[in-house]
């Protein structure tokens, strides 16, 4: 009997660790595999865009989905944070689509890039593509780009002839968007000419327009009709060729969660001006009057929060400095007192940089 219970007790120990064994030896579900992940792209395109998309890829390549779709409503945004969703998806081991959807919907300036980036570059019935010429933030005009220079001011040759004109920086943006957005064209086989016309031009065209000219490849008027259209097509992965596979795919969309939608809100352009005249004059009341803290506190704040918005920092700084700040007032808080000034000041930065830095 001792021998029986022994046992009895030996199996109900083990019987967990079976189970875990069992699991791990399993093959993954075939479910997993037969997915579609969906990524909704929806307004100004900015850091946390980029942040949302690049995590979305992660967690489409953990789930082993055989296709991923980017549904996309953009007037445009950032050159720094749409480069960022074009190398993810240069780089991704899976089929991705690109979606401009729904009907109404835009993929205007930097969304033009991502669209015509994508293995497959998908638009509902009413809307459009193109606008796509880079814009200085702030508009500030090139310094003597829309003056032509005199007959006396242009320089000479040695042989008295005037040499041609340096080009401005608005030029130099222009030309180097120009040779991006062909070589991701030429990349995908699409009509390079065009794409070229929608950065010099700024020219856009519906969805109609954009299938005959060979801008896009295809139009859906929903996601399970472009599932339909899309099996059988065969588009080239870094790995090869490959056909897709459609049928059956169940779709598994992946919305921004509270993280990324608040950083949205901060890193949108409105939102981020706002923030940097607030920085700007917080910092500089406090020099002009020291000692009334609270300009100072909402100055440092603010700055940051701009300074990530206009993505000149990095998620990974703006967040260290942002806690770095917030643990700076809350001991100060201790040291001179502000009533509470400081310390609430401190509380709100070290919160903000912790959900900047960290993804829960």
């Amino acid at each position: 009997m001792r021998r029986w219970r022994s046992l009895m007790w030996l199996l109900f120990l083990a019987w967990p660790l079976f189970l875990g064994a069992k699991e791990a030896a399993a093959p993954k579900s075939p479910a997993l595999a037969r997915q579609a992940v969906v990524l909704q792209i929806s307004g100004a395109i900015g850091p946390a865009t980029a942040d949302y998309v690049h995590r979305g890829f992660a967690k489409a390549k953990d789930a082993n989905a055989a296709l991923v779709i980017l549904q996309m409503d953009t007037p445009g945004g950032l050159d720094t944070a749409m480069r960022a969703i074009v190398q993810d998806i240069l780089a991704a081991p899976m089929p991705v689509v690109v979606y401009v959807a729904p009907s109404g919907a835009r993929a205007a300036s930097a969304g033009a890039y991502i669209l015509l980036a994508a293995h497959v570059a998908a638009m509902a019935p009413a809307t459009n593509v193109g606008a796509a010429t880079p814009v200085r933030i702030g508009g500030v005009p090139d310094p003597g780009a829309d003056r032509a220079p005199k007959k006396d001011e242009q320089e000479k040759d040695k042989k008295g002839k005037a040499k041609p004109e340096k080009p401005g920086m608005d030029e130099k943006a222009i030309n180097d968007a120009i040779a991006y957005i062909r070589g991701l064209a030429q990349l995908r086989g699409r009509n390079v000419a065009w794409a070229e016309k929608a950065v010099r031009e700024a020219a856009s065209i519906p969805a109609e327009e954009a299938v005959k000219t060979n801008v896009a490849d295809l139009m859906a008027a929903d996601l399970p009709q472009l599932l339909k259209k899309l099996d059988g097509r065969k588009v080239k992965l870094q790995s090869g060729e490959v056909k897709l596979d459609t049928k059956n795919l169940t779709l598994k969309t992946h919305e921004p969660d509270w993280r990324n939608r608040l950083l949205a809100v901060i890193a949108d352009p409105n939102i981020a001006y706002i923030l940097m005249l607030l920085g700007i004059y917080g910092l500089f009341f406090e020099l002009w009057n020291p000692g009334y803290v609270l300009p100072g506190v909402i100055g440092g704040i603010c700055l940051l929060l701009a300074l990530y918005a206009f993505q000149v920092l990095p998620i990974s700084y703006a967040g260290l400095g942002l806690i770095l700040l917030g643990i700076t007032f809350m001991v100060a808080e201790a040291f001179m007192p502000s009533f509470g000034a400081l310390g609430i000041g401190g509380l709100v930065a070290f919160v903000i940089g912790s959900i900047i830095l960290f993804d829960t």
